[in-house]
């Protein structure tokens, strides 16, 4: 029964955090752009520019 007069206690303060840190991601832009990031992977990547030489010949 002591068990209780810890988990109480130790549950509300997970509660708080938890609170806390989802209104601080809120408030923080955290979940403006939830579509973005997910489609980055599939983006393709720029095509790497040609190296020149002084003559102006690609290498």
């Amino acid at each position: 029964m002591n068990i209780i007069l810890v988990l109480i206690p130790l549950s509300l303060m997970l509660l708080v955090t938890s609170v806390w840190a989802f209104f601080w991601g809120v408030n923080n832009a955290q979940f403006d752009d939830l579509e973005t990031p997910a489609l980055m992977p599939l983006s393709d990547d720029p095509l790497p520019v040609p190296e020149t030489d002084d003559s102006g010949e690609s290498t």
